[in-house]
């Protein structure tokens, strides 16, 4: 696993030996980030389900203003603040040590809104509409924002949650990443 491009370009990520984690495979983030482009640079990034801290290293990488990690397992969050030291990406990083929905409601408690939301949920657990529901519930997304669902292909995120709505899915072998945005939002 490694960073693609950007300040940290082709370096390597440290990955928990044993622990069950995930990481989205380097040419599925690829795409995503070839997908959202110009939208990274100066952004607030929300890495929900971080694990390793791959998919929001990647965007502090390409010029993310901040990016802001969520994770439930301390030993994750040591892996993701060694890989934020590894790439001289700290500095713009936030860790969260809490479950994804606690980390929701707190963050908007605070009042934290962000640009991009990428969550990349265990698969076939069924938990993207309850992530959708608290993201949209808690105001996190900006109004021009996007929220970003990893799954399995067998597992299909639903359409419409609330105000955020479907506007494009892309399929890379096994993983689905559906996109997400308000429904009044024309988009870029």
């Amino acid at each position: 696993m490694r960073v693609i491009s950007g300040t940290a370009g082709r370096r390597r990520l440290k990955t928990p030996g044993g622990l069950k984690v995930r990481p989205t495979a380097d040419r599925v983030k690829e795409a995503l980030f070839n997908i959202l482009g110009d939208r990274v640079p100066g952004s607030r990034f929300l890495d929900l389900f971080a694990g390793t801290g791959n998919v929001g290293i990647e965007a502090l990488s390409r010029s993310a203003a901040v990016a802001v990690f969520v994770e439930k397992d301390i030993r994750n969050i040591r892996i993701i603040k060694e890989n934020t030291r590894i790439t001289g990406l700290e500095r713009q990083a936030k860790l969260l040590c809490k479950d994804v929905l606690g980390a929701i409601n707190f963050l908007g408690s605070q009042g934290q809104k962000f640009d991009i939301i990428f969550a990349d949920p265990p698969y076939l657990k069924d938990l993207e509409t309850g992530v959708l529901l608290a993201i949209a519930g808690h105001g996190l997304l900006e109004p021009d924002g996007m929220v970003i669902i990893e799954s399995n292909k067998k597992d299909l995120p639903p359409g419409d949650v609330k105000e955020l709505k479907t506007f494009r899915q892309e399929r890379y072998g096994d993983t689905l990443l559906s996109f997400y945005r308000y429904k009044e939002t024309t988009g870029r």
